[in-house]
């Protein structure tokens, strides 16, 4: 267990001469005053602009799921002035998240080529995570830089979070359509504790009946399970674990693979497939 210290960014402490806090800081900091970044690609909002920008990308990312510009705006704009904070203490006080704070590490196809991923002895991190990518058809390459977070550091652990999904999917085996996504978002909000994850499980009345059944009764108990007991995975140097076994890493971390969704799906649709074709023999049957 850690403390957690709550941080607040600059222009939440802001006062003048005893006036109202929100009514200081919009004179101090407006979109017609409105201070240099503190990073390249950084946008400084104002508390009216980020509550704004957190409410529509909320609802717009909730009516589209699969827009992940949207997702990544929402975990932005929901993140301060706590959550981040107390992710970023989460690495302060363990000792590989303070080195990866100071190594600042990024995690793309350029420096996780997936052809030496794919040398790598079988059943290992980086063999397992390169088969993941190759059956979802995606790229470490498609995370968009953080851009909302006032606080630099806090901005690079945002960032780090965002690389580190696809590592998420790949130990515990979820692909990447709706249904995988809300259970993995699931398993983020029980570890990370970040908004957006926890409100990306909204997106699950949006599945097929079948697919909100499975949720409620098997992905969310396990998501929930496992994202609460395992160690704060925000602190795991992946790229020093590339060449571990992966089920050891699991059982480091303490996380258990949930059912494969995919076999789930698969053998679901031959079961409907039989189904029909029975129904359709019957039927022959009945006209001769």
């Amino acid at each position: 267990m850690f403390t957690v210290s709550r941080q607040l960014p600059p222009v939440l402490n802001c006062s003048r001469r005893g006036l109202p806090l929100l009514y200081t800081c919009v004179r101090q900091f407006s979109v017609l005053n409105r201070p240099p970044p503190n990073y390249e690609g950084h946008v400084p909002l104002t508390p009216i602009e980020r509550v704004g920008l957190a409410i529509g990308s909320s609802l717009a990312a909730l009516i589209n799921p699969r827009r992940g510009d949207l997702i990544a705006v929402c975990g932005e704009a929901t993140a301060v002035p706590y959550f981040i904070y107390r992710l970023r203490n989460a690495m302060l006080s363990d000792p590989t998240g303070r080195r990866i704070l100071r190594d600042r590490p990024r995690i793309t196809s350029r420096n996780m080529p997936i052809e030496k991923l794919r040398n790598l002895p079988e059943n290992s991190v980086g063999r397992t995570y390169a088969t993941w990518l190759e059956r979802e058809g995606v790229s470490p390459d498609t995370r968009l830089p953080v851009r909302y977070i006032d606080d630099e550091e806090c901005a690079y652990v945002m960032q780090r979070y965002r690389e580190c999904h696809d590592f998420y999917h790949a130990i515990v085996g979820l692909p990447i359509f709706l249904e995988g996504e809300v259970a993995v978002k699931a398993f983020e909000f029980a570890n990370t504790l970040l908004p957006m994850a926890g409100g990306a499980m909204l997106a699950a009345f949006k599945l097929p009946t079948a697919g909100r059944k499975r949720f409620w009764n098997t992905y969310l108990p396990w998501a929930l399970k496992n994202g609460f007991q395992s160690k704060e995975l925000i602190n795991v140097y992946w790229e020093e674990e590339l060449a571990r076994d992966v089920d050891d890493l699991r059982a480091e971390l303490g996380i258990e693979r949930p059912p494969d969704l995919r076999d789930i799906r698969n053998h679901m649709k031959e079961q409907r497939k039989a189904a029909k074709e029975a129904r359709a023999g019957s039927e022959g049957q009945d006209y001769v």
